[in-house]
């Protein structure tokens, strides 16, 4: 398969018992280009992230992932270029963890970081957070955060990974029109960077897609 495709995936078939999750699936996802995924409940967008990534191993076909094959290298590591964010990360947070901080452990890839965050890792993550109009809760604790305060924390730990890819896994889900609607501006600056990463999207919503989508 061709090395300048972040992602390529080839047949890729799931089945799990008698139930077939994916069948026969193609996707090709180039440099440049932002993806939305849209669907119903039901529909296999979860189990695709969750095959991409490889915590569900296909039955068939091939995911490729920044020239390296499933299946034939360490996907412990290809994987690092792809950041996720999903609510199932706010309950590991620690409610007494200041916004900068859980920012910080995303250049780690530690959740719950415990190590010793450098000046430049504070520079970083202030920077980050400034950008996704967040300054003004740098020092807040998470458990003072409200719903869309905390997506956007973990946008900005998502980025602090300086991630390939960026996954958002319905990013919106629980939020109030207000917070949704100052969420979608972040997410638009993030598709208009061009040294950015490229962003697929998750949702069930055609109002959540940003004119910075190319692809769906």
């Amino acid at each position: 398969m061709p090395t300048s495709s972040l992602v390529e995936i080839q047949s890729l078939t799931l089945r799990r018992g008698p139930k077939t999750l994916l069948n026969r699936l193609d996707w090709k996802v180039s440099p440049g280009e932002h993806w939305v995924i849209m669907g119903p409940n039901g529909c296999g967008k979860t189990s695709l992230l969750r095959s991409l990534t490889g915590f569900l191993t296909p039955t068939s076909g091939d995911i490729t992932l920044l020239g390296e094959t499933y299946g034939e290298c360490d996907w412990r590591e290809v994987r690092r270029n792809i950041a996720l964010v999903s609510s199932s990360l706010q309950p590991h947070i620690p409610g007494g963890e200041p916004a900068i901080e859980t920012v910080i452990s995303g250049i780690y890839d530690q959740l719950d970081f415990w190590g010793k965050a450098t000046p430049a890792d504070h520079r970083l993550a202030k920077r980050i957070l400034t950008q996704l109009d967040a300054k003004e809760i740098i020092h807040r604790e998470w458990a003072y955060l409200s719903q869309g305060e905390r997506q956007r924390v973990l946008i900005a730990r998502a980025l602090a990974a300086d991630p390939k890819v960026l996954i958002l896994d319905e990013p919106c889900a629980g939020l109030d029109p207000v917070a949704r609607s100052e969420f979608l501006i972040a997410m638009d600056k993030i598709t208009a960077n061009p040294s950015g990463p490229t962003v697929i999207l998750v949702t069930h919503h055609v109002e959540e897609i940003t004119p910075g989508f190319s692809h769906l």
